[in-house]
Formats: structure tokens, sequence, C-alpha cells
């Protein structure tokens, strides 16, 4: 059975430069919201927040938001609060709380519902988008991003790795996250059958990583946080599984003279709510 794997947030911010990147390509593409033509601070919700450094991000496009940053991990939750918790210099503030995206509904309407690289996390999301709509105000935007990396040799080889003999008992499935993202075309669809307008777009980022066997610390903040929850506590298994998983990566994205290229490919949606007709 699957279980929420344990979050290291230091380990997930060694990259954060290359982590932000796709979320600021996002919010560049969110339109006005509602409450910048009313005059009122914005209502944001920030679905699988993690360490607060994108959420962040948030307050300061629109100062004056009301932030919530929502995530299941009690790590990220406590590094979030830690840092970036309290009022912000434009007279908002920021405030996170513990939730579950696959059972999240919104409790007060929203301008915007934004997730960064977490709904790969959540099975069966896209049946979430009716709900977290009905709970935007009229005008406001539902966003996300969601990696699509994972039949790329990284995410393919840790999958391998773990139905292999020596693991497969341990390990079947901890390695396999790509069944809960949709193809580009059909977030689309699923989000224009909603009467939204939509924007859907996907970009691969061609990343140079610097340092030794950088694809497998990149990993070690993500798509290895099952494996390494499933085995801890176990340091001679966790030792072995790493120096087999490093060799394949290494065969597979050798480094050149500029450093380690690992590209990186993601989708996005941004969908908006229509106003509803007055009087």
């Amino acid at each position: 059975m699957y279980s929420a794997p344990t979050w290291d947030p230091q380990q997930y911010l060694r990259h954060s430069s290359h982590r932000t990147r796709p979320f600021l390509d996002l919010l560049a593409r969110i339109p006005e919201l509602p409450a910048d033509r009313e005059g009122r601070p914005p209502r944001i919700a920030d679905l699988g927040c993690g360490p607060g450094n994108v959420t962040a991000l948030l307050a300061d496009r629109w100062p004056g938001a009301r932030i919530t940053g929502f995530d299941l991990s009690p790590e990220m939750l406590e590094q979030a609060k830690k840092t970036y918790a309290g009022t912000t210099d434009g007279g908002g503030w920021l405030d996170f709380r513990p939730a579950d995206a696959a059972h999240w509904t919104p409790d007060e309407p929203y301008d915007l519902i934004i997730s960064n690289a977490a709904l790969q996390w959540v099975p069966n999301h896209p049946e979430s988008f009716p709900v977290w709509t009905e709970g935007l105000v009229p005008g406001g935007t539902l966003a996300f991003q969601v990696p699509a990396n994972f039949t790329s040799p990284s995410h393919a080889l840790l999958g391998e790795l773990c139905e292999t003999p020596q693991w497969r008992a341990r390990l079947t499935g901890h390695g396999r996250r790509f069944v809960h993202i949709l193809d580009a075309a059909d977030y689309l669809t699923r989000l224009a059958d909603l009467g939204l307008t939509v924007d859907v777009w996907e970009t691969v980022y061609s990343q140079l990583l610097q340092g030794d066997d950088p694809v497998l610390d990149w990993v070690k903040g993500t798509a290895l946080r099952p494996v390494l929850t499933a085995l801890d506590g176990d340091h001679e298994a966790v030792t072995d599984f790493l120096a087999q998983y490093r060799d394949l990566l290494r065969k597979a994205y050798p480094p050149g003279p500029h450093g380690t290229v690992f590209p990186f490919r993601r989708i996005f949606a941004v969908a908006t709510r229509g106003q509803e007709p007055t009087g």
C-alpha cells in the first residue's frame, strides 16, 4: 500500500532556482484577478505549497492578498511557517495549514487557486476540478503546473530498478508516479468542459546541473522520496539502492564540459471562470 513520503525541505530547496522558474512562468500567464478590478484584497490558495518559497512569490505579485498555503507534509509546513508566515510588506498575510489536496475543498470563495508541482502526487486530481472551479469567485482562476517527465530516463530507470528481483518486494510501485498525470490535451478538455477559458501549454527546460551526480541529487528531493521513506531505517539498503541508481543515472546523463544537462518537461494550465451575468 502506498503511503505519503517523508519530505526533506532542505534537500528539495537545493535546486530551488530551477524548481522556481516554472512557477514564475505560470505566474506570468495568470490574468488580472477579480479582486484587482474590485479594489479588495485577493484571496488565494496554494495547494501543495511545500516549503513556502513559491507561495511567498504570490505576495510579491499581489502584495495585499490573503494567501494560504496547504500541504500534507508536516516537515514542509514547519519550514514554510518558520520562514514565511505572517503579515506581508504590502499589508496582506501568509499562513500555512495542513491539508491533503486529494480531499481539499474550498471553504470560502477564492480569486485564485494555484498548485505548483504537486498534483502529480494526487491520484484522480482532475476529479476535483469541478469543486475547485465552484470555489472560485466569478472571474477567478485555477492554475497549476505538473512535471511530465515520468517517461524520461531519470524516472523510468527508477521505476525499473524498483521492479528488479532484489527490490520488488519492498518497492513495487514506489518509483512510478506518471499514472496520475494527464496529457496536456486531456487537461484542456477537462477544464473546457467546465466552461472555463483555458490556456494549456508544455515546456521542456534544458537544465544545466552542477556538481557530482546532480541528477541523483535532484531526485532525492522529489521522485526518490517514496523509496527513501520505504527504506527508512535500513541504512545498508538505502546505500545499496542509491549506488545502483547512481550508476544508471551516470550512464543516462553523462557530464559535459559545462555541467550535466537534465531536460525536464512540464505541463501548465491556466483556467478562468466566466463572469456571472448581471441583472
